[in-house]
């Protein structure tokens, strides 16, 4: 017998998830809600889902897990009521809107078993998983360089810009995420610059356009991550991974968004990648199938509140360092 799932927030991501759930194997039925009822009711109707007034009717309707995609500010009360209620939870990131909020959170769950898994869905991307299993085999050696790229093909409207928390914190996060999770050991120091050629809605709101963060890894390992909100030619995404043994990549398809210059090279000659849903389509269904494992019994949450914590001081960190322009350890950050 299948599982009945909640979904609480039916914006981009939410109508999103509830369209993934629909396709999944396992998924018997579905209970949405929205803030705006006429949503609500379009996404019920078009899905076939069960359409409630509010968070407290899905939670009081039996279902068997709960994916949180409502705005960042309510997933710590979501995630918290849902665990109150003995109902698995997966949740788009972050835990909540401020580090210290997450760890408040983080450090609520320690006294429950009811699993949380939080959506960092690159975990999920088949190149992905086998960079980090190429690290755990042991096949790169010892690791000394890692880099994680997320370029947006254009800026975020100003509204979303003005309530993101900066770059870090909304976009450098998956990358932050990736790296840490793939490298296998934690970050000890950061070391951020950033940016404004562009829009001067980032400069207004104390943020910057373009992004360069050195992460210094316990293990000796350093992390580059680039970020920028500029990217006219699509969407791009790409992991490196460089060891004493070998070196490996993630994202170099045939729709990579750069243009070769090498003569006689077509390669990448397919249209390039444009959106974060199309290129993660099938990062984010196995990220959803996870969850019916997590809601299951049959697997542990592949990744937990604790997990995103340590993501979320990772960017506390870069914020940290581009205002005061030096290095950050870690230490400073982390409760």
């Amino acid at each position: 017998m299948g599982s009945t799932l909640g979904v609480i927030g039916l914006g981009r991501i939410g109508a999103f998830h509830t369209d993934t759930l629909a396709q999944l194997p396992g998924v018997d039925g579905l209970v949405v809600t929205d803030e705006r009822p006429d949503v609500t009711a379009a996404v019920a109707a078009k899905f076939g889902a069960r359409a409630v007034e509010d968070a407290a009717a899905v939670f009081a309707s039996g279902v068997d897990g709960v994916v949180i995609a409502a705005a960042t500010p309510a997933h710590a009360p979501l995630i918290l009521a849902a665990v109150d209620a003995g109902i698995p939870v997966f949740c788009e990131k972050p835990v909540a809107f401020t580090a210290d909020e997450s760890y408040q959170v983080v450090e609520r769950l320690k006294s429950s078993t009811v699993p949380v898994q939080i959506g960092y869905n690159r975990r999920f991307d088949p190149a992905f998983v086998a960079a980090r299993n190429a690290v755990v085999g042991g096949e790169l050696g010892w690791l000394h360089t890692v880099r994680s790229t997320t370029l947006d093909p254009a800026p975020p409207p100003a509204e979303y810009v003005a309530a993101s928390g900066g770059i870090f914190r909304d976009c450098s996060v998956h990358d932050f995420d990736i790296v840490r999770w793939v490298v296998g050991h934690e970050v000890t120091e950061v070391y951020a610059a950033g940016t404004n050629q562009g829009d001067s809605i980032f400069a207004d709101h104390g943020d910057v356009d373009t992004a360069t963060t050195t992460l210094t890894f316990e293990n000796g390992t350093l992390g580059v991550v680039s970020n920028t909100r500029y990217n006219a030619r699509g969407y791009d995404c790409r992991l490196e991974v460089h060891g004493s043994q070998d070196s490996v990549v993630a994202g170099w398809d045939a729709n990579a968004p750069v243009r070769n210059l090498e003569p006689g090279i077509a390669f990448p000659d397919g249209p390039p990648h444009q959106f974060f849903m199309d290129r993660f389509t099938s990062a984010y269904r196995a990220e959803l199938g996870a969850f019916l494992e997590v809601i299951a019994g049959t697997a542990p949450s592949p990744c937990t509140a604790a997990d995103a914590l340590e993501v979320a001081w990772i960017a506390e960190a870069a914020t940290l360092s581009l205002s005061h322009h030096r290095p950050v350890q870690m230490s400073e950050v982390r409760r």
